[in-house]
């Protein structure tokens, strides 16, 4: 069986989607309705900006969905999936690809939750490290003795933990995971605490959003971050992405899930091929490919 999987922020690199836009009419039109959609050239920055332009919050996201989901649209009847997930940001482009969100609905609220992080980051200075070699169970222990807000909120792969929460609190937290065995325990140049409770504000933010927009049936099960389980009921998919930006990523439990479900082959739909790395982490048995 099939999985299409998408990926988040980090992928990005400039030059993205510049072949998608010459090169088909069908993805040219609809990063132009992007561009009006956003009020800026998000194509100016994504074909030919700077890699500090793309790492900014609010053109990073937008430009990893608009990629991922005009990479899915351009493959037309070839674009078969058994089931769809995201990491992260990649659920609003996987929920677009299978048809639960339209492709402007779903560009508005990645604009929103880019917009609403933003502010959260610049609210409350904030960080995430990556922690290596520790079992997750030791990870979430040492998160929970510290007097600060630190909690796991990317379970990437077997060994690859990523936490989230204040400056202190990680520094504190990397002390102790490196103490306790952690082959490294690095701190990640991001713009705050992703999937940490430091994203509350802007988890209300997003919510009214989300659940204004009109959500569909997908053609396909979605496997949420948040419990890592196939969804199709709109109203599911709706109050798992609302508890996305709080919770952590469950992408190890959302690959094995996957794969107990049948899945063995694995396409990986927009920039690099971080995914593809991590699957072949969780389950060396199932093949990977990727477009982008």
């Amino acid at each position: 069986m099939r999985a299409y999987v998408f990926p988040g922020q980090g992928a990005q690199f400039v030059g993205m989607g510049k072949d998608l836009y010459d090169n088909n009419a069908e993805a040219r039109e609809l990063f132009e309705k992007a561009n009006d959609i956003l009020g800026f050239r998000i194509t100016d920055l994504m074909f030919n900006g700077t890699e500090d332009d793309l790492k900014q919050t609010k053109v990073t996201q937008p430009a990893i969905f608009l990629h991922s989901v005009l990479l899915a649209k351009s493959l037309g009847d070839e674009f078969k999936p058994d089931m769809v997930a995201g990491h992260s940001l990649g659920e609003f482009s996987a929920l677009v690809a299978a048809g639960a969100l339209s492709f402007e609905e779903g560009l508005k609220l990645v604009a929103k939750r880019a917009q609403a992080m933003q502010k959260a980051c610049e609210a409350q200075p904030s960080t995430m490290a990556a922690v290596l070699a520790l079992p997750d169970e030791k990870v979430e222990e040492i998160c929970e003795s510290i007097d600060d807000v630190v909690a796991p909120a990317n379970y990437n792969c077997p060994g690859q933990v990523v936490i989230s929460g204040t400056n202190e609190g990680i520094d504190k937290a990397c002390e102790k995971l490196l103490a306790a065995g952690a082959k490294r325990a690095m701190k990640l140049k991001v713009g705050g605490a992703f999937h940490s409770p430091l994203m509350k504000p802007a988890q209300e933010e997003l919510a009214q959003a989300i659940e204004n927009a009109q959500f569909s049936t997908p053609v396909c099960p979605v496997y949420q971050n948040v419990d890592a389980k196939p969804h199709t009921n709109p109203q599911e998919i709706k109050e798992n992405l609302i508890k996305q930006l709080t919770a952590p990523v469950r992408w190890t439990q959302d690959v094995e899930a996957m794969i107990a479900d049948g899945a063995d082959e694995f396409i990986e739909l927009g920039p690099g091929n971080v995914l593809q790395g991590l699957v072949k982490k969780i389950n060396r048995e199932v093949t990977t490919s990727g477009r982008q």
